[in-house]
């Protein structure tokens, strides 16, 4: 929102932060993201004179929770932005800010996807190719299938993951070592996601979970501490109470683990998980992406 008194301010809502920097104040703030938006976009469409606004947001997935929020709220800001300023972004250029301002400004461990599925929204298969190349391709999928595979979805949240980044600084340095074991356990998560597209678009749900189980293998294997006791027990809790399979989302360590079930199970594996100290729920799949408008 533009001010007119030529101050800059940031806060987060469900942080509970809120910070005020007077005309010509350094920026030293505690919202990386914010000042990483704010200046990076200052600096490429405002030609690096500084904008009076106030930058308010509220995230409604805890921090550490492998749903990408983090990236999905760099995308949202520099969408914002992007709409203040006027500046020609399309979908792909504000997943590319993004990326850049996450990993490159600020230096934060972790991969692209994350900004690719926050700016497109939907189902997509994303290919990641040579000399940063992004092509995200919207899978054709039913509205029968859709439903099926909406209604099959559960999550769990374990906990706030507090290893992430070094769980990515692992699986970083695994990869620059020829023949490692993440090396391996890479080209078996491509080949799962690959398998997991036929399987999503023909709508076998029992193919997917075994694809699926194959994939949090692969995935444990990529670094030491994908797992823990609490999302090993959160797993033996789930399979106990009809889920076909799950999974990790995000680095691991922590955060929410996302299981397939029967329609049929969902409501029984919510409860088992919830009773054991989860925090189980049903989803929504959303079909759209980052979206600004005015008022």
């Amino acid at each position: 929102m533009p001010r007119t008194d030529g101050r800059i301010v940031f806060e987060a809502d469900d942080l509970g932060i809120s910070e005020t920097f007077e005309p010509g104040e350094a920026l030293h703030s505690e919202l990386t993201l914010h000042r990483g938006v704010y200046q990076r976009m200052i600096s490429e469409f405002n030609g690096g004179r500084p904008l009076s606004l106030t930058i308010k947001t509220t995230v409604d997935a805890p921090a550490g929770s492998g749903l990408g929020s983090s990236s999905a709220l760099v995308v949202a800001l520099v969408d914002g932005m992007r709409s203040i300023l006027g500046a020609p972004l399309g979908n792909y250029d504000v997943a590319h800010l993004a990326f850049e301002i996450e990993r490159l400004d600020l230096a934060l461990s972790g991969g692209r996807q994350d900004q690719y599925a926050a700016a497109f929204g939907g189902l997509n298969f994303i290919e990641f190719l040579q000399n940063d190349r992004v092509i995200v391709n919207p899978l054709r999928i039913s509205d029968d299938i859709l439903n099926e595979f909406e209604s099959s979805l559960v999550i769990c949240f374990s906990g706030r993951s507090r290893d992430s980044a070094t769980i990515i600084d692992q699986q970083t340095a695994g990869l620059r070592k020829p023949n490692s074991d993440t090396i391996d356990a890479m080209h078996r998560l491509k080949a799962d996601a690959i398998d997991m597209k036929r399987a999503l678009l023909i709508g076998d749900i029992d193919d997917m979970a075994a694809i699926l189980s194959r994939s949090w293998e692969a995935k444990k294997a990529s670094a030491a501490g994908v797992s823990t006791g609490v999302l090993d027990a959160i797993f033996d809790c789930a399979m106990a109470n009809g889920a076909l399979a799950g999974k990790v989302s995000g680095a691991g360590g922590g955060g929410f683990m996302f299981f397939l079930v029967h329609p049929e199970n969902r409501y029984r594996l919510v409860q088992a998980l919830n009773q054991a100290g989860g925090q189980a729920s049903t989803i929504k799949l959303t079909h759209r992406g980052t979206a600004t408008w005015r008022y």
